[in-house]
């Protein structure tokens, strides 16, 4: 009995070890804007992830400087973390922005250098931002994404992600972030058809500008594209920070999206 309950401690602990939880927050306009305060909220949410993505990072004085703010508060909170933040995106047409990784140390290694795809910077404002990172010596590559507004047409930039598999083969690809787009554009078919499903479905992730009786989210844009042959899917969900504010304008102070995470293992 002793040496079952043994094996079973064990299994159990390298199950856990295994599995890796992943969190992806477009946080408006991250930069100056957010002031201690705020980060300390956001560190909370973000303490029981092991890798972070955030999307909408500030391209200029003070956008790095406020990852580097939420990491230092991250520091203080007990786990060791690490962080990677992106050049500015390459797009003219648009506002420029950056991206971010956060990550445990003891959870998660970087491997190599993060990178923005450069090969399709002209056909996508905001050009996604890769890095791979190895979990119990597997390896899965983070691909974050903030795309252009709804009103611009976000589908005339998704329509290149379908060649990303095939640029990376050797890379089992995550796509995660902001598409201003629902998963169930005919844009995401090419995806789908390589093995590619969305983590979420009919899950709305953007803050409207006022409650309709319980009602407070807008929009289906944010979620994760992952291979179902390479990643077995553990557990997602949604953060409703916003209900811990008296009104959604406070909770927007924050950000006008929720974050969403998975949990997985890699096959």
């Amino acid at each position: 009995m002793k040496n079952i309950l043994s094996l079973f401690i064990l299994f159990f602990t390298f199950q856990s070890f295994s599995q890796v939880k992943v969190l992806s927050w477009n946080i408006e306009n991250f930069g100056k804007s957010k002031n201690e305060a705020q980060l300390n909220f956001i560190a909370g949410i973000l303490l029981e992830y092991d890798i972070i993505t955030i999307q909408e990072v500030v391209a200029g004085y003070g956008g790095a400087q406020a990852v580097g703010n939420l990491v230092g508060i991250l520091n203080k909170k007990g786990a060791k973390w690490d962080y990677r933040v992106s050049d500015p995106t390459s797009g003219s047409s648009y506002k420029k922005e950056r991206y971010a990784f956060i990550w445990k140390t003891n959870k998660a290694r970087i491997k190599g250098n993060a990178w923005l795809e450069k090969k399709y910077s002209l056909e996508i404002d905001r050009e996604p931002y890769f890095a791979s990172f190895e979990v119990d010596k597997k390896t899965f590559t983070l691909v974050t994404f903030h795309a252009i507004t709804k009103s611009k047409q976000p589908e005339t930039e998704i329509k290149y992600f379908k060649y990303l598999p095939q640029e990376y083969p050797n890379l089992n690809l995550i796509f995660i972030g902001d598409y201003n787009c629902p998963q169930s554009h005919t844009v995401f078919n090419p995806l789908k058809k390589m093995g590619y499903a969305p983590v979420f479905q009919n899950q709305k992730t953007t803050l409207k500008q006022k409650c309709i009786g319980e009602n407070c989210l807008a929009s289906e844009f944010d979620n994760i594209f992952y291979r179902a042959s390479s990643l077995s899917l553990v557990n997602s969900g949604i953060n409703p920070f916003y209900k811990k504010f008296a009104s959604l304008k406070e909770a927007r102070q924050i950000s006008d999206h929720i974050p969403i995470w998975f949990e997985f293992s890699v096959k």
